[in-house]
C-alpha cells in the first residue's frame, strides 16, 4: 500500500448581496400598497397586508388613507436601513 498525504486547498467562497432600488420600492409600495411592500420587508409586508385588509373590512376602506402612506413610509425606511446595513457589511470587511 502506497501512502499518500494529499493537501487540500480551502475553497473560498464569495456572495454577493446588492442594494435595494430605493425609487423601485417607493413605486411598488405605491402602486400596490402592502403587495409592494415585500420588495423592501417580507415581514412588514404581512404585517401591513394584515392591518390593511383587517381595517378596510371594518372601515369599508377608508382606513386605507392611513395604512397605504404609512406602506411606503415603511418601505423607505425598510430599503434605507437594508442598504446602511449592507454598506456597513461590507466597510467591515
Amino acid at each position: 500500500m502506497e501512502n499518500t498525504t494529499e493537501t487540500q486547498t480551502p475553497v473560498q467562497v464569495v456572495i454577493t448581496k446588492s442594494e435595494k432600488n430605493m425609487g423601485l420600492s417607493i413605486v411598488l409600495t405605491a402602486l400596490f400598497g402592502p403587495l409592494g411592500l415585500f420588495y423592501s420587508s417580507i415581514i412588514g409586508g404581512f404585517i401591513m397586508l394584515v392591518i390593511s385588509f383587517v381595517g378596510a373590512l371594518i372601515t369599508l376602506g377608508v382606513s386605507l388613507i392611513i395604512t397605504w402612506p404609512l406602506c411606503i413610509l415603511w418601505a423607505y425606511l425598510s430599503t434605507k436601513r437594508y442598504n446602511a446595513k449592507l454598506s456597513a457589511a461590507t466597510t467591515n470587511l
